[in-house]
């Protein structure tokens, strides 16, 4: 007798790309005998949520794994002066193409977009309208995207004031709520293997160094951008683990903060396997004492 799926609500964080893993964690749940029944989404995870529930996640996913560095500057109408550098009209037009139009109450999964009305500093939850004009809102980046006006409010980011929306899913019913944390802990990375090289090999890498060390004094690496991007990360995992805290959920699934920048979808694919495998880090514990107890 095949077992009965336990519904999922399912939580997508905000953190730019590292937001691909989102993608590895759903795979892995459809694998598994999940089904997800709910999906609360801020910024990133707006719209990869916001991909599934419409039926678009793999065209969606398709799309970004032909993505070049490149190509973000045929995506971006820049200006200034208006509470961003990007108006962001044509990444409104690639998400109505990529992922779709439909009216987030026609969908077939329940689903949430979380966006920030920082003029009266309050979440604000898209649960109705234009699905492509909720993610357009929700991934407004501060500085980057301008503020999206939708319904008469200008709206930012979700990350300012909730980058794991909990809350959307408190009355789902479902038989778990799971998170997935785009701020979790720096991934601690080992010290390669020191393999004996000969003397051209030493003398080239002394060389290369030196050039590193004087590259790295006459740059400029704290770019407003960057200082821009490290601020708003710090800012959201402190709220994330507050939130957390709060309304504990089932499960949380960690991305280290430092897996991938915001901007580098060029490493889709990478992302999305790297989802996959800690979903089953995590969940698949879970199995294996299911497995044990229906054998006792």
């Amino acid at each position: 007798m095949p077992q009965k799926k336990q519904t999922v609500s399912l939580v997508l964080g905000s953190g730019g790309a590292r937001g691909m893993a989102h993608v590895g964690v759903i795979r892995w749940l459809e694998d598994h005998n999940y089904e997800i029944k709910s999906i609360s989404g801020c910024s990133i995870g707006a719209a990869i949520g916001g991909a599934y529930a419409m039926g678009n996640l793999e065209q969606f996913v398709a799309w970004l794994e032909k993505y070049k560095r490149s190509d973000m500057y045929y995506m971006l109408d820049f200006m200034f002066g208006k509470g961003g550098f990007v108006k962001g009209d044509k990444v409104l037009e690639t998400i109505k193409k990529q992922i779709g139009t439909e009216l987030i109450e026609n969908l077939p999964i329940k689903f949430t977009a979380v966006a920030a009305d920082i003029s009266n500093e309050e979440e604000v939850w898209l649960r109705k309208g234009s699905l492509s004009e909720a993610i357009r809102a929700s991934i407004s980046l501060p500085l980057f995207f301008t503020p999206y006006e939708l319904n008469g409010v200008k709206l930012l980011d979700g990350g300012i004031l909730n980058p794991t929306p909990i809350e959307p899913t408190l009355n789902d019913g479902t038989d778990l709520t799971i998170v997935v944390n785009l701020g979790g802990a720096p991934e601690v990375k080992l010290p390669e293997k020191q393999v004996k090289k000969d003397p051209w090999q030493r003398k080239l890498d002394i060389y290369i160094n030196k050039m590193k060390k004087y590259r790295n004094k006459t740059s400029n690496e704290w770019s407003m951008m960057y200082v821009a991007d490290q601020s708003f990360n710090a800012m959201q995992n402190a709220i994330a683990q507050q939130k957390m805290k709060m309304y504990p959920p089932d499960f949380v699934i960690n991305i280290p903060r430092n897996k991938c920048n915001t901007l580098e979808f060029e490493k889709t694919a990478e992302m999305i396997e790297f989802g996959y495998k800690i979903a089953g880090d995590v969940l698949g514990k879970r199995h294996v004492v299911k497995a044990k107890a229906s054998v006792g």
